[in-house]
């Protein structure tokens, strides 16, 4: 090797501190960027998540909730939220079925929408329900019968399907109903426009429409 090839360490070493000192400036502008982004990020997730913090713990498996404020209509950080084809009222969410079955199938299908049939416990729930089944356009004929968490294994014994006691003040019968008939043990809301007290006894085999009641999920 001659004396032009030959490198010496003490040469190279201060172009490699010289490469080293043209990137620094771009390390520092990258890292800078990164961090800031980081920071924006996370504003972003905060805001977020104060705006649509009602959404933050749904179940996955519902593609859409319907949800109304469980408090002053100021104060936006409690809700009440039902799934899509739900509607709330207070505490719960209530389904209207589109198709009708005997009383005990209809009882099995709330169940496996973790649900029950209805059970009715003040006038307010019973105006809800009133509006809500003259509302819907699937109702819109001249009477419609729809099962009610309410039953009697033998005349007079009416027993609510999650054990609620009985209350006679607290019940919705049409005049001259129940009629006490042993062949009649379930019970129906049996709609007719401007007639609020509208519940029937029928025999449990019968077909009709149902309503399941679950409770709403608070967030």
């Amino acid at each position: 090797m001659n004396q032009q090839e030959r490198v010496s360490p003490r040469t190279a070493a201060p172009a490699e501190g010289s490469s080293c000192s043209r990137l620094s400036p771009w390390v520092l502008l990258i890292s800078a960027l990164a961090v800031k982004t980081a920071l924006m990020t996370v504003g972003l997730v905060v805001l977020f998540h104060r705006i649509c913090g009602q959404y933050k713990t749904l179940p996955q498996n519902a593609s859409e909730w319907h949800c109304i404020t469980s408090g002053p209509a100021s104060q936006k950080d409690s809700w009440k939220c039902c799934p899509e084809g739900w509607r709330p009222f207070q505490e719960s969410c209530y389904y209207f079925s589109d198709d009708q079955m005997p009383w005990d199938k209809s009882q099995q299908n709330c169940s496996g929408m973790d649900s029950q049939l209805v059970v009715i416990n003040t006038k307010a729930e019973q105006d809800f329900l009133y509006k809500e089944i003259g509302r819907q356009m699937k109702y819109q004929q001249h009477s419609i019968h729809l099962y009610i968490g309410l039953r009697a294994q033998e005349v007079g014994q009416w027993r609510w399907v999650d054990q609620t006691p009985y209350n006679e003040t607290a019940a919705f019968w049409r005049p001259g109903e129940p009629s006490d008939d042993p062949n009649e043990l379930c019970v129906v809301i049996s709609y007719h426009k401007d007639i609020f007290r509208n519940w029937n006894d029928v025999p449990c085999r019968i077909h009709s429409y149902r309503i399941c009641e679950n409770a709403a999920e608070t967030l």
